[in-house]
């Protein structure tokens, strides 16, 4: 019997690990983003390099396969570095192509190792589901079908631990009437007509090691399940709804070259980047119908336009009946949050892809950035502030300077009579 339990504790301790190393592995798996990865190659890589053909540098499918991860973190951060350091196989490399590879030392080590993730699964195949994209409203980011899988395994593990745990307790069950028959001692037989049903599960309740082993695994698959929960609370990275009128930014953005201020005219001068009126629209499609795909006909996405705007495309005369179009909103920070778009966009220079990625070639645009407070302050941590010709930092180094000497300074010198400190 002492061997026995001895086999059922070793048993038992080997499932526990087994649910820790599953646990280790989901975190693990989290660590590289697909996902992320999927953002910054399309901001940073795709003008040199595409996943299945080459471009100006070769196709990135299966280079995964062909280096390992210490070269490339080193190869991506800085090429020209490491090409001039005579590394052999970094020399051999740069003969792939008669461009030489950007450096990239705003890169961390886990942003390429996003990267390379993304390169090793592709872009996902499947079209979107409006309805699944709808839902990512209430907090749930698309792609993190990774943790959700390792989630699901972690508990495919517990099922067949229970499963183990019952076959080998009849085991045990067993070999106790055997060693009891071979003592010759007299065994009752069970009558099958009065059998408790349940007797096994009852039996089972009373094993305080098994309780012991349930209670863990449930510990640790609930606090898994639970940290995971809270730390995607609130984050709506990948966020795509669908919106009433199908606008292209890869179009106007990238193609016709319309800067992000002629629409979005606040953002130079407001705290909100605003959403532009119907009327900026009509600036262009007045004229421009895109009939010429249509049969001669007015496109069906302008048409909404004119539709909104209760207007007469054959008579150009504006009606009574107009009604908003209901946009979707893709950007939002909770109100325990303040971000003025004008202090970035005029003050700091910052341009529209530092946040929204390459809305340029979005054909629907979808939130690229986490928006989360780590992200905001490691941004803040790396941007190099350039106060050179800037009027706002001027008059901070004036104000400087006349403290410097002894001068006064009223809070209206640090700009206290701006509306923006008090209303906003």
């Amino acid at each position: 019997m002492r061997i026995i339990s001895l086999f059922f504790r070793s048993v038992t301790k080997s499932l526990i690990l087994i649910s820790f190393l599953s646990l280790a592995a989901a975190n693990s798996a989290s660590a590289q983003d697909a996902a992320a990865g999927a953002a910054i190659f399309k901001q940073k890589c795709t003008a040199c390099h595409g996943l299945e053909k080459a471009v100006v540098g070769p196709a990135l499918k299966g280079i995964d396969t062909k280096y390992d991860e210490a070269f490339l973190l080193k190869w991506i951060k800085n090429a020209p570095a490491f090409i001039a350091s005579g590394d052999a196989l970094a020399v051999k490399a740069s003969e792939y192509s008669p461009v030489m590879m950007s450096a990239f030392p705003e890169l961390s080590d886990d942003d390429i190792k996003n990267i390379i993730a993304y390169v090793k699964v592709g872009d996902p195949k499947p079209a979107v589901d409006p309805n699944a994209a709808q839902a990512g409203a209430g907090g749930t980011a698309t792609p993190d079908g990774v943790s959700n899988f390792m989630l699901f395994g972690l508990l495919a593990v517990i099922i067949i631990a229970f499963l183990v745990v019952l076959v080998l307790n009849k085991v045990i069950q067993t070999l106790e009437r055997v060693m009891l028959q071979k003592n010759g001692i007299a065994i009752e037989e069970e009558n099958n007509v009065d059998k408790d049903r349940f007797a096994g599960l009852k039996k089972l309740s009373k094993n305080k090691k098994f309780i012991l082993f349930i209670v863990l695994l449930s510990v640790i698959f609930l606090g898994s399940a639970g940290w995971k929960g809270m730390w995607e609370t609130g984050v709506h990275t990948g966020y795509q709804p669908v919106q009433p009128i199908k606008f292209s930014h890869q179009l106007h953005a990238g193609i016709n070259k319309v800067d992000c201020q002629y629409c979005h005219s606040g953002a130079y001068s407001s705290k909100n980047a605003s959403i532009p009126s119907l009327n900026v629209c009509m600036n262009c499609h007045n004229y421009v119908k895109a009939s010429e795909k249509y049969d001669g006909k007015t496109s069906p996405e302008i048409m909404k336009i004119y539709s909104a705007l209760d207007y007469n495309e054959d008579t150009q005369v504006y009606g009574t009946n107009t009604k908003p179009v209901e946009w979707i909103r893709i950007h939002n920070l909770p109100d325990l949050a303040y971000f003025n778009h004008s202090q970035h966009v005029s003050v700091a220079g910052i341009e529209c892809q530092k946040c929204h990625g390459p809305i340029q070639t979005m054909e629907e645009v979808y939130q690229y950035s986490p928006l989360t407070m780590k992200w905001c302050i490691n941004c803040h941590r790396e941007t190099e502030v350039n106060h050179k010709d800037n009027p706002y930092y001027d008059k901070l180094i004036a104000a400087h300077d006349k403290l410097k000497k002894g001068e006064k300074v009223t809070a209206a010198v640090l700009g206290g009579l701006e509306c923006a400190k008090c209303h906003y």
